[in-house]
């Protein structure tokens, strides 16, 4: 389907990205079709709401991210509201999320235009909350010290009842991960740990990471967890540095929920949604993770090589002792026909004949 409005997010500290921006603005020009910068903001401005950055945008149906995968985890947050399609540009470095360099964004541009790139879709989260979030005053401007503004709060969804004891549902759509975590770097936070409804342990610790497989290889893994493949669906909760002998990762099912209670004699918690500050928790209060119906649209010029990727990103290198070896040969890249038994299967693209 042809673009019909563009939203763009720019990296404005990185002069490749803003001269790539300029490349962007003028192609949307000259085929008609508008453009406008979205989560921009000033050091004593607010920012917006992810809805209300939509409609100020104009609801685009592309949003193009002109940096590395933080830049595009800006752009996911307000395209996932209005299913719209991302294209994640890069600045020279491998990413998880981002698609194509900076010098084929004008050939990216066209492939969507016309119908010649694939969307892939991703799981993300959403959320309730035994009250509306909020950030006390003084606060954000401690945690968010040496950064720009911060996002306010989530809104609350319309389809919230007070008092039926669901808590209220907010407008959140996490493509990385929501996090819990201590305010006092003196008092871990308690809490207690709830899967599908049922008491998993009370957990003391610095933080706890709720994730989706895209961002299990973000905080998640930083923190001990597993890499899952971002074709999977799954909700993936990490303890970070728990007092406690379990300190494993348990990996939901994409229908069972995460809650986190946080207990009376705790200290107070902040509630991250991919890695921005969005409200504070009192002991009592409570935060319920769970899939979303909403999908993030990537969009995508060929076959995807994630494990490719993840052996670039994290710099993996073979085992001393297969040195002799030398580099393992490709596995099933074959010039002949798929045979049918393996036809359902992701495979790498085929050999180039030419």
């Amino acid at each position: 389907m042809p673009v019909r409005r563009l939203g763009l997010v720019v990296h404005e500290g990185r002069p490749l990205a803003v001269r790539t921006a300029a490349t962007v603005r003028a192609w949307a020009d000259r085929h008609g079709i508008g453009c406008t910068d979205i989560d921009v903001w000033k050091s004593h401005e607010e920012r917006r709401g992810g809805m209300d950055e939509l409609h100020h945008a104009g609801d685009p149906d592309l949003v193009v991210t002109l940096g590395g995968d933080g830049t595009f985890l800006r752009g996911a947050r307000i395209a996932a509201k209005n299913n719209a399609s991302v294209l994640g540009v890069d600045l020279g470095k491998v990413g998880f999320l981002t698609e194509v360099a900076c010098s084929d964004v004008e050939t990216a541009l066209e492939a969507v235009h016309h119908g010649g790139a694939t969307i892939e879709e991703r799981m993300t989260l959403t959320m309730r909350a035994s009250r509306p979030l909020e950030i006390p005053s003084g606060i954000e401007s401690l945690l968010r010290y040496g950064h720009g503004p911060s996002l306010p709060p989530p809104a609350v969804r319309p389809e919230s009842t007070e008092g039926d004891g669901w808590g209220v549902a907010l407008d959140v759509t996490a493509l990385n991960d929501v996090v819990l975590e201590k305010l006092a770097r003196d008092h871990q936070v308690a809490l207690g740990v709830y899967l599908a409804g049922r008491l998993l342990a009370s957990y003391s610790a610095d933080a706890v990471i709720v994730a989706t497989p895209t961002g299990s290889t973000a905080y998640s893994f930083a923190a001990g967890g597993p890499i899952l493949s971002p074709n999977m669906e799954a909700v993936v909760f990490t303890p970070v540095a728990p007092h406690m002998t379990f300190n494993r990762t348990v990996v939901a099912a994409p229908d069972e929920p995460v809650a986190l209670r946080v207990l009376p004699h705790s200290g107070q918690a902040a509630v991250s949604i991919d890695g921005q500050l969005r409200g504070v928790l009192d002991p009592g209060d409570w935060i319920g993770v769970y899939g979303s119906p909403r999908r993030l649209r990537l969009v995508r010029l060929g076959p995807t090589d994630f494990y490719g990727r993840l052996r670039d990103r994290f710099r993996l290198t073979d085992a001393p002792a297969t040195a002799l070896d030398g580099e393992s040969e490709a596995f099933w890249r074959t010039t002949s026909p798929v045979p049918p038994d393996l036809a359902h299967l992701r495979l790498p693209p085929p050999v180039d004949a030419g």
